[in-house]
């Protein structure tokens, strides 16, 4: 199987497959075009990602990729009427998570001044969650760059958009055990559905962990610390979500040496893992599971090691652990009297 070619398809034949979707009556011939959109953003993820393994050896900065999940991709037009397939820019991404804001900071903006004829599509302040975090306590930084290389098999992919994902390791332990316990639950914070009381948990935490290791605000910037802790502790002793995350069992499961993975997590929350030499082959089984099992939840990601991808996608094995530990910490140390609230720089 090689990578699809974008241009198999028109545009708007395209958008018409995802409208299909978005109704709930896609025909074969529409999961047809959808695949193809998608798999023609595996070929520039695999050579967007060659530039950032470069840039990131022999520093600690986990690297990983992945296509947008189809389940996620439809609930996506779902939320959003007005969203067109073939302008969503998150279908292909590839995320990167440091020890701190710092590294974060000069390392993007040694990306943005890269010599590459990728284009940057947003202003560099529009997808800074860190600066300004939603509010639901989401922190991190995205840019979308529309990919763009001369060469002659590239260039048939010009033009087809990626998604840059910035997190520290404390943001990325927030919001993977936000996915958790979307998994877990019957309760989707990530996307503000379900017990609003979840929601509210997670502010908290946002908070609590924002202050606690990088100096920042999140959220609630104006609540005092001890209040803010007190908040978390009492909103906790109702829903009991600490609890639920430490009685999780961490998946062991084991990659190997190849460098595709595919990740598929059943309904009663059972973790398989697929691994793969080529990228190519990878894909063709990654469609095949989906169509299969349709209540899977099914991700197909690529990092350097497996260290690196059981980092990036911990929600997957079901790993809260970092999140449990930042937030305990987090509320010891605001808990004290001497601590003071950080100012947001």
């Amino acid at each position: 199987m090689a990578f699809a070619n974008p241009t198999a398809y028109s545009k708007g034949r395209i958008n018409r497959a995802g409208e299909a979707a978005r109704q709930g009556n896609a025909s074969g011939q529409d999961m047809e075009v959808i695949n193809n959109w998608r798999a023609s953003h595996a070929y520039i993820l695999n050579t967007f990602q060659a530039t950032l393994r470069n840039r990131t050896r022999g520093t600690d900065i986990a690297v990983a990729q992945r296509l947008k999940r189809l389940r996620t991709l439809v609930n996506k037009l779902e939320r959003l009427p007005r969203m067109q397939l073939s302008r969503m820019d998150d279908v292909a991404g590839c995320r990167l998570i440091f020890r701190s804001i710092r590294e974060l900071t000069e390392f993007r903006n040694a990306v943005h001044k890269a010599r590459f004829d990728h284009k940057l599509r947003n202003e560099v302040e529009k997808y800074d969650y860190i600066a300004s975090p939603k509010p639901d306590g989401y922190r991190g930084i995205h840019d979308i760059y529309e990919y763009n290389v001369r060469s002659e098999t590239g260039m048939a992919y010009n033009g087809l958009l990626l998604e840059l994902q910035y997190r520290t390791i404390y943001q990325h332990a927030w919001a993977t055990t936000v996915e958790i316990v979307g998994m877990i639950t019957e309760n989707q914070p990530k996307f503000h559905a379900g017990d609003q009381r979840h929601i509210e948990f997670f502010r908290l935490a946002s908070e609590i962990i924002a202050r606690t290791y990088e100096r920042k605000s999140s959220c609630y910037p104006h609540i005092g610390n001890r209040e803010l802790v007190r908040k978390f502790r009492e909103l906790d002793r109702e829903i009991r979500i600490l609890q639920l995350l430490r009685g999780l069992n961490t998946s062991t499961e084991q990659m190997g040496g190849r460098k595709n993975v595919i990740l598929s997590m059943s309904g009663a929350g059972q973790l398989s893992l697929f691994t793969y030499a080529k990228g190519t082959d990878a894909l063709r089984k990654y469609f095949e599971l989906e169509k299969l099992h349709g209540g899977a939840d099914v991700v197909l990601v690529k990092a350097d090691t497996g260290a690196d991808i059981r980092l990036s996608y911990k929600n997957y094995f079901s790993d809260p652990a970092d999140f449990l530990t930042y937030v305990n910490h987090g509320c010891n140390r605001l808990s004290r009297p001497t601590t003071r609230l950080a100012r947001r720089r």
